[in-house]
């Protein structure tokens, strides 16, 4: 015997489908819930307070607050020091993202034949990333050392003086750069070796057949098929550097010698948290987040990722 759309049994059906679709979305509700709430209270409130704070005159100490307009911006791009600590920033992210992005790929391509040990190797060189970055500092601080660093007492072997690494203007910004390429590594080398595990192993085949040799076919297909990942990566890794601070208070405090290493988050953080100044270390903020919009934007028209979904 069968029953109609209208009969009892149909209803009832309709009924319990509708009850289990309420308990399964109060059940996503309540499970999104958590993150959501930490999306707004420690993200959402702090943004939007931030782009107020910016135009404003703020007295933290006094709690009051005066709308400033454009004043803060205008003394912030009159002060010295920050457009310095804006030079810094650019010049550290040059030379950090593409060669921390170009040893990466290599090694991931290494890494991706069969080689003896490969796990221990993928390890080794991933491990810098998840250490933290004042210990890994205070390690590359004795490295840095003068006297007793390893730089210097390897560069003794061929009679050469090493520079006093930290404490001059001259060699403070490079030997940050090169300790922050090398903890970089770890990461990105993941994130290629990833996406070079899923090019498809015919493409490789076929130019074998043509005669392509390793080094072509690197250029020629592996290259080109990172296309989508190296600007994912080249995105993570611009906002990486553009936010970088622990590295610097470590090695280089208070701005480095002659203030040669002090960057943006470093003015930022001395505006909100030594002057106590809110409203001067908001617009160092916007600022900085306009700076990453508008580099993330144009990197993308430029490596054409427009497609990319």
């Amino acid at each position: 015997m069968t029953t109609t759309a209208g009969t009892p049994s149909a209803a009832s059906a309709r009924h319990s489908r509708r009850r289990l679709g309420h308990e399964q979305r109060r059940a996503a509700y309540l499970m999104l819930t958590p993150a959501v709430v930490h999306l707004v209270w420690w993200i959402g409130i702090p943004t939007v307070a931030t782009f107020v704070l910016a135009f404003t005159h703020y007295d933290i100490l006094a709690g009051t607050m005066t709308f400033a307009g454009l004043d803060n911006f205008v003394a912030i791009f009159g002060d010295e020091l920050w457009r310095t600590a804006i030079w810094h920033t650019v010049v550290y992210t040059f030379f950090t993202v593409p060669v921390a992005m170009a040893i990466a790929v290599v090694i991931a391509a290494l890494l991706n034949t069969k080689l003896r040990a490969r796990a221990w190797y993928r390890t080794a060189i991933f491990m810098p990333h998840i250490t933290a970055t004042v210990a890994i500092a205070l390690v590359w601080m004795w490295m840095f050392e003068p006297n007793i660093g390893l730089f210097n007492w390897v560069l003794s072997w061929f009679g050469i003086r090493g520079p006093a690494w930290l404490v001059d203007p001259a060699w403070a910004m490079p030997a940050v750069i090169l300790m922050s390429i090398w903890k970089g590594i770890g990461l990105k080398m993941v994130i290629y070796l990833a996406a070079l595990q899923g090019i498809p192993q015919d493409l490789y085949e076929a130019a074998e057949i043509d005669g392509a040799g390793p080094v072509r076919r690197f250029f020629s297909i592996t290259l080109p098929m990172l296309g989508p990942v190296t600007f994912f990566v080249f995105v993570i890794s611009l906002i990486d550097a553009f936010q970088v601070f622990e590295q610097f208070y470590v090695l280089t405090p208070d701005g480095g010698p002659a203030n040669a290493t002090t960057v943006m988050t470093f003015e930022i953080y001395k505006s909100a948290f030594q002057r106590f100044d809110m409203s001067t270390a908001s617009a160092q903020s916007v600022v900085l987040f306009a700076f990453l919009l508008v580099l993330t934007f144009f990197s993308r028209r430029a490596t054409g990722r427009d497609d990319v979904h």
